[in-house]
């Protein structure tokens, strides 16, 4: 596939490299010379240094042969105009931009051919709040991912020296289960090392393990994984960005909210505009603040202020005092698998959201669904089987029988309203939702090829 990404960012990168290790012709524009160099210096891409919008650069960077569009650069503005010139004048097949403004994305209407002719839009700040909502949602859990429009869910969660599982085979997890409440653990990450599991893996403290089924038995599922408090109810954010004050609107209905910002002015704005949370003036950091506001009494705590040093330290301090769970908003790739641990709970990177996302729209082979897992390395993924059985390598077949790629597992299958998790003995049907987790991305092709469908396959 030949693919252009404008915009050579933290997502921009993230996308070329994601995508560079699969059978694609990347090239990546940007204005920044030193972005492109040091890109071109670790990845097999061709870059072009120029405005991603003007026609000219387009045309240098081969958007007259591009199968896909991707516009991710800082300016709003930028993306849109890029997509529309890309469609005027070449006609290319597919266009996604990352939109931020709100008063954008408030008029839905301009996304069309007629106006913007944009086929995917991604707002990183709904899918991050997205997220995050998940995750106070289900404590306990430092990862949930929607399947099947919400039918199914892939849970991550640090396995503790007195969860119930710690110590056993993986095969006792069914013997624990309620009667009708079926799941399976779809991976493990071992000192950052993916394992796939089998009937005699015994899972070991620190353990993240990750397990799939059906959304109505979560809790009941993660109850077995490991010891849970009760609801999350008293909630303290910190930053009133667009995420920290879309996040307290969801929330404050069901939960007891405060947040705490630095400006008084957007302080005062977000309190005009949100119902029952508590807005206050000061810094995340405040250890006499975090004390007087009852930190030590407070189930979630979420830093989401624009500084990486401020989010963690500030969460760092925070579960020192007592919270419950600590989520941290960190944007530097690097800076995320170094502080998960007992101190930060959970730190979410709007760079593997917004990919994740992105990534759905770009696979073959029937995929409707890509969440990027630990650092983008690992994949969990929706594809959907189609074709009748000899047109198909998986329509037909026992999960035994399929060939899978190493390292690849199938998790569970959606049929309709019906979540049933995998064992050998379940036979793919057509148009079953199949959910995969694949160990290494340098397996995704054969991934696709093996859910593409072939009139004379045999």
């Amino acid at each position: 596939m030949q693919i252009i990404i404008l915009g050579a960012g933290q997502v921009g990168s993230g996308m070329a490299r994601s995508l560079s290790q699969e059978e694609n012709d990347i090239t990546v524009v940007d204005t920044v010379p030193d972005r492109l160099s040091e890109l071109q210096e670790k990845l097999d891409i061709r870059t072009v240094l120029g405005h991603g919008a003007h026609p000219q650069t387009l045309i240098r960077a081969g958007i007259e042969d591009a199968d896909l569009l991707i516009a991710l650069t800082n300016s709003d503005e930028t993306n849109m105009v890029a997509c529309q010139v890309a469609y005027s004048l070449f006609n290319t097949p597919t266009k996604v931009a990352r939109v931020r403004a709100a008063d954008y994305l408030a008029h839905p209407e301009l996304f069309n051919r007629e106006h913007t002719p944009i086929d995917v839009l991604i707002s990183p700040e709904k899918l991050v709040t997205d997220h995050i909502q998940r995750l106070i949602e289900y404590p306990g859990a430092l990862q949930v991912l929607d399947f099947a429009d919400g039918r199914a869910q892939l849970v991550s969660t640090r396995a503790f020296h007195d969860g119930p599982l710690v110590g056993r085979e993986l095969k006792s997890l069914r013997e624990k289960l309620p009667e009708g409440v079926d799941a399976r653990v779809a991976a493990i990450f071992r000192n950052d090392e993916a394992i796939i599991p089998k009937g005699n893996t015994v899972i070991e403290v620190d353990d993240i393990v990750y397990f799939l089924a059906a959304t109505r038995d979560i809790p009941l599922v993660m109850r077995e994984l490991r010891r849970l408090g009760g609801p999350a109810n008293r909630i303290l954010l910190s930053g009133g960005g667009n995420i920290g004050a879309n996040l307290a609107r969801r929330l404050e209905r069901n939960h007891h909210v405060k947040i705490i910002e630095r400006d008084p002015g957007r302080a005062e704005v977000i309190a005009d505009d949100l119902d029952t949370t508590i807005v206050l003036v000061g810094d995340c950091a405040d250890e006499d603040l975090l004390h007087e506001e009852g930190i030590d009494e407070t189930d979630v705590y979420c830093a989401l202020t624009n500084d990486d040093e401020a989010n963690i330290l500030s969460s760092m301090l925070a579960k020192r005092m007592g919270a419950d769970k600590v989520i941290a908003l960190i944007n530097r790739p690097a800076y995320v698998d170094l502080v998960e641990s007992d101190r930060i709970d959970v730190a979410v990177s709007p760079q593997q959201v917004t990919i994740g996302a992105l990534l759905t729209h770009i696979r073959r082979g029937h995929m409707v669904r890509v969440h990027s897992l630990r650092s983008g390395v690992t994949e969990a993924i929706e594809a959907v089987a189609h074709g009748m059985p000899g047109q198909s390598r998986v329509v037909g077949k026992r999960i035994e029988e399929i060939d899978l790629p190493p390292d690849t597992t199938i998790g569970g299958i959606i049929r309709g309203e019906e979540v049933i998790i995998a064992h050998h003995d379940v036979m793919i049907q057509n148009d079953d939702h199949v959910i995969l987790f694949v160990a290494d991305q340098k397996h995704i092709s054969q991934v696709e090829r093996l859910f593409s469908v072939d009139a004379v396959f045999l």
